[in-house]
């Protein structure tokens, strides 16, 4: 008897998580794993953080904040106030209907369970039916190297300083000794997988991190599967986020074409933004479909047309 078609999403944080509610809503639940960045985790409080993983997870259930694409909504902010007052590290931003899921994630991993066995414990206290793995168990970690403070954590670029050093280099801490999460490895080595997706992520901070496992690159390049990824760039810009400033700082121009280079040993398809269709004209590693999720109906109907996709490469 031959098992369904499965799907594997790899996904960073707002974008990503945007495509994969959309594949959600497509997909029934055992025929979809969303693969989730690990490499912007931090500790922080004594809390292990991970913003990647928490936006997919109030994502796809239905209690992330619909403005911002992270964070919860109705979200209070009562205990950073307090800490503000108090003197406290108030930079990185917790609300306090946030601050209860990091609680609980530091309960469990003290229990000696693994991140995989946590996020699955998540999911189910918050009503996610399709599985969510982050890409390692491992500790991984993005150091962003600039122009003039030297090497920083993540975090300590990503949102204290905002973005603003000039990135001259990126490296993924962990990444050479890691090991694929075991819901990972075992939906790659599915017969039955017909399609692995690129969500539209920073291709530099949330999809680099993974393929720098390389047990993951050498996987999408060995793949029997159709690999389509979704370019983050659209009309020369990133729709969220310092993608495009990165890639100028790093002295590439954001184009659908150096996203497709990056991904060059193992994807398929690059789909890009129809605005984009120009640019593209008569390149077989492109194919055009609106990419800018703005509602629910934008994110269903990209998660389609990749599929679709995928199901005409394969065929």
């Amino acid at each position: 008897m031959t098992s369904s078609p499965r799907v594997l999403a790899l996904s960073g944080g707002v974008g990503g998580a945007r495509l994969a509610a959309g594949l959600a809503r497509v997909l029934a639940p055992e025929a979809l794993t969303i693969a989730v960045n690990v490499g912007d985790d931090f500790e922080h409080l004594g809390l292990t953080i991970c913003p990647d993983l928490d936006t997919v997870l109030y994502t796809l259930g239905g209690v992330v904040h619909r403005g911002q694409g992270w964070g919860r909504d109705q979200e209070t902010w009562h205990t950073l106030d307090a800490m503000r007052s108090l003197g406290g590290e108030d930079w990185f931003l917790l609300g306090d209907r946030d601050l209860a899921l990091h609680l609980v994630r530091r309960q469990l991993l003290a229990q000696g369970r693994s991140l995989s066995e946590v996020t699955q414990d998540l999911s189910r206290r918050l009503d996610v039916s399709h599985r969510i793995v982050p890409v390692t168990d491992a500790r991984l970690r993005t150091r962003v190297h600039t122009v003039a403070d030297g090497e920083l954590g993540f975090q300590d670029y990503f949102v204290r300083r905002r973005c603003q050093p000039a990135v001259r280099a990126l490296t993924f801490e962990g990444a050479e000794e890691a090991t694929l999460s075991p819901g990972l490895a075992e939906v790659l080595a599915d017969p039955a997988l017909s399609a692995i997706i690129v969500c539209p992520s920073n291709p530099y901070l949330s999809v680099a991190p993974m393929l720098a496992i390389p047990a993951l690159r050498t996987a999408l390049r060995v793949t029997h599967a159709p690999v389509i990824a979704v370019s983050p760039i659209i009309g020369g810009e990133a729709v969220k986020g310092p993608t495009a400033k990165i890639m100028r700082e790093l002295g590439v121009e954001p184009t659908a074409t150096v996203i497709a280079e990056l991904y060059a040993d193992f994807v398929d398809c690059v789909v890009v933004d129809t605005c984009d269709a120009s640019r593209v004209a008569g390149d077989p590693r492109f194919a055009v479909a609106p990419t800018w999720m703005r509602n629910d109906d934008d994110r269903f109907a990209l998660a389609q047309a990749c599929l679709d996709l995928a199901r005409q490469r394969k065929g």
